[in-house]
């Protein structure tokens, strides 16, 4: 009993492997009968409208300080003193590191007292000069010594205000790559400094918005975490296309502050370039592109024509038909592959 049992199970499920095969080949069969025109392509149809239509696009940005700037050396020296706090806050002139100026402090003592003795002698020599005791040539070169000796010590107190290397502006610090008494120079990478009260956001465009790209304009986006959409304004954009992705560069001034606004962090940038009242339109997937131009499948009397059109404005699922075809046109919007030009269609669903 258990034994025929298991044979009708096993009989069943073959016939089922069977029948599914039939199907199969019947579906493979109808379709290449279709192709050869035997038998009508089964599509699903549109009928062409006119309606209201924006164009809408989504491309990614990168949230970036306002600024950043690498804090190097003017001059080179040894640190004697480190104050980097790591990625803490630090307001405009606050004093990072101060390097070893013993050395020009003890030069500018030596340049003072050599001033002194300079201006003691060119006024004797202005004295004499009065009673004829000397030229005028050497109290020339008395009053040069002197002004010698000032820019002597102007470009030595220069030299020593280098020791002490300050932040530029409000910013927080990023890693520092010294140590306290590491020999550094003007090439030497100390730390980095970023502007992250106001932030910036880059993204691109493809080169067909680059008119719709205008300073001011107001770009909304989001970021990763929130919903929210934030506000910024286009601060400029690049001076050329990109010429490997076609693409415009874009940099707007973020106008929100939110703890998820933050240097790296990654936006989705929503733009609306165009919109129209009455646009003709028809689904995406209708238009089929060619090398040179675009082409859809109209409907007519059970047959399929290829047209030629041209294209406006699109959404995520509707683009605008500018010349081509008029509202009250059926357009095929599937099975486009098994289409050849003079082919039986049958419409089994109609939008």
């Amino acid at each position: 009993m258990h034994m025929r049992r298991k044979h009708w199970l096993v009989a069943a499920l073959l016939m089922l492997i069977a029948g599914q095969a039939c199907k199969e080949e019947k579906k493979q069969t109808d379709n290449r009968q279709a192709r050869r025109g035997n038998m009508p392509v089964q599509a699903e149809g549109f009928i062409v409208k006119t309606t209201s239509l924006s164009e809408n696009i989504e491309v990614p940005g990168t949230l970036l300080p306002f600024e950043v700037t690498e804090i190097r050396p003017e001059i080179s020296g040894r640190v004697v003193s480190l104050n980097i706090p790591e990625g803490s806050y630090v307001k405009k002139g606050t004093l990072l590191v101060k390097l070893f100026d013993e050395d020009l402090q003890a030069q500018l003592q030596k340049l003072k007292v050599q001033l002194e003795i300079a201006e003691k002698t060119a006024e004797r020599y202005r004295e004499l000069l009065k009673i004829s005791g000397i030229s005028q040539q050497e109290v020339d070169l008395s009053e040069l010594q002197v002004n010698n000796l000032k820019a002597d010590i102007e470009l030595v107190k220069v030299n020593i205000s280098k020791t002490e290397i300050r932040a530029p502006f409000d910013g927080r610090i990023g890693l520092r790559s010294i140590s306290p008494g590491a020999y550094i120079s003007p090439s030497t990478l100390i730390t980095t400094i970023s502007q992250t009260d106001q932030l910036k956001m880059q993204f691109s465009v493809p080169e067909k918005y680059t008119a719709e790209m205008t300073k001011g304009r107001e770009i909304p986006f989001t970021v990763a975490g929130s919903d929210r959409k934030f506000r910024s304004t286009i601060l400029a954009t690049a001076n050329t296309v990109e010429q490997n992705t076609r693409t415009l560069q874009v940099l707007t001034v973020i106008k929100d502050r939110n703890p998820l606004l933050v240097p790296g962090a990654f936006a989705r940038v929503s733009l609306q370039l165009g919109s129209t009242d009455r646009a003709v339109i028809v689904p995406t997937q209708a238009i089929i592109p060619q090398a040179r131009s675009k082409k859809v499948v109209v409907y007519r009397n059970g047959t399929a024509a290829f047209e030629t059109v041209s294209t406006g404005i699109r959404d995520s699922a509707y683009v605008q038909i500018t010349e081509g075809l008029k509202p009250g046109d059926t357009v095929v919007t599937t099975a486009l592959l098994a289409i050849q030009p003079d082919s039986k269609i049958q419409l089994i669903k109609v939008e």
